[in-house]
Parts: C-alpha cells; sequence; structure tokens
C-alpha cells in the first residue's frame, strides 16, 4: 500500500511542473545532447556526460523529492538523500581521473541502451496521455525520476569500459521501488523501468564479468 492515491500523486506532478516551467525544455536539451555525446563522443564528451546526469539527479533529488512529493510521502527526504548521493557521485565520474569511456558499439548492450535513451526521452510522454497521465499532471524527462532513471540506465550501457558499481545502488534501488509503485499506481508508462534495471543491470555485470576474466 502506498500513502496517497494516483490522483495525488499527479496532481503533485501538475504542481510541480508549472512551478518550474520552464526547466523541462532545458532537460530535455541537456538530454538530448548527453545521448548524442554518449554515442558519437568528442572531446572531453564522457565528462560532459556525467556532468548532466549528475545535474539531473541533484534535482530530483533536491527539487522533487524534497520539496514536493515530500508532500505525500513520508520517505520522499530518504529517496531524496539517495538521489542526491548519486548526483555526487557522477559529479565525481566527471572529474576523476579516467573516467568512463562512453562510445557506442552495435552489439546488445550499444543497441538497447539506445533504446532506453529514447524511451526515456521520447516515448514514455508518448504512452502516459492515452492512460489519461498528460500534460502537466504526468513525469517529465530529466526532472522526473523514472524517465530519467530509465535514460540513465540507457547511457551507461553506451560505456566501453567497466561501469562502477557504485553507480548502479541507486538507479536499481529505485528500478524497484518506482516499478512496483508503478504497478499498484497503474502507470504503464513506467513499467519500462522495471525492464531497464534488470536487463540493463545484467548487461552491464556481464560485461564486467567477461572483463574481469
Amino acid at each position: 500500500m502506498l500513502p496517497f492515491t494516483t490522483d495525488r500523486f499527479l496532481a503533485v506532478f501538475g504542481e510541480y511542473n508549472e512551478a518550474i516551467w520552464p526547466a523541462q525544455p532545458v532537460a530535455w536539451a541537456l538530454g538530448l545532447l548527453a545521448a548524442l555525446l554518449a554515442v558519437r563522443p568528442a572531446g572531453p564528451s564522457d565528462r560532459v556526460v556525467c556532468g548532466i546526469l549528475a545535474v539531473f539527479w541533484l534535482w530530483m533529488g533536491g527539487v522533487y523529492h524534497m520539496l514536493y512529493f515530500a508532500e505525500i510521502n513520508p520517505l520522499a527526504p530518504l529517496f531524496g538523500a539517495a538521489f542526491i548521493a548519486q548526483s555526487t557521485l557522477f559529479a565525481w565520474q566527471a572529474v576523476a581521473p579516467g573516467g568512463i569511456d562512453f562510445r557506442f558499439r552495435a552489439d546488445a548492450a550499444g543497441i538497447l541502451g539506445l533504446a532506453f535513451m529514447a524511451y526515456g526521452l521520447v516515448v514514455y510522454h508518448l504512452l502516459g496521455p492515452p492512460f489519461g497521465h498528460g500534460w502537466p499532471r504526468m513525469p517529465v524527462f530529466g526532472v522526473a525520476p523514472c524517465p530519467t532513471a530509465i535514460f540513465t540506465f540507457g547511457v551507461l550501457l553506451t560505456a566501453r569500459g567497466r561501469v562502477p558499481w557504485r553507480l548502479l545502488v541507486v538507479p536499481v534501488l529505485w528500478s524497484l521501488v518506482g516499478g512496483s509503485a508503478a504497478l499498484i499506481l497503474a502507470m504503464p508508462e513506467d513499467y519500462g523501468l522495471i525492464v531497464a534495471g534488470v536487463v540493463g543491470t545484467w548487461l552491464i555485470a556481464r560485461r564486467k564479468l567477461r572483463a574481469a576474466r
């Protein structure tokens, strides 16, 4: 059981989206830039991609969870702290020596990475309105957790080298929390989070295990 109904959940998103406008198109543009850089890296693109992800997770933790979702969910401050911690990890990856090498390859991980990024950026928003989750009462990429987490899994799947385990902890936990809530709240667009969490983590783990041999 959840401490709120689907209608109240969407109402909070309505208040949130109207209050933060025009953050949504800015976030979408940043997400598109991150996707393009992850697929076709140039210069310090790896650091830029991690920096953009850090901004997204910081915003969701500090603004969405702690200022808005906390109105209806007593666990929201805990979620917010976890998201801010995830932001810190991405920020460190953006400045740390070595970093992550994002470079698309036409293998299973790369193709699914593209699919998850496209889902978070575009498809997610097309699925909501037919189920009554239209603007402004809808989660939006870059400022809402579920589509952004799906996108994050997609970006990490384009990495050629090893992805540090620490970068997966919060996204995986959120795929469980958000995915289970989606089933209870009847949010079909969020079901993709379950798929991204399970399949994305498995592919990243398989790649790490192969690299360790």
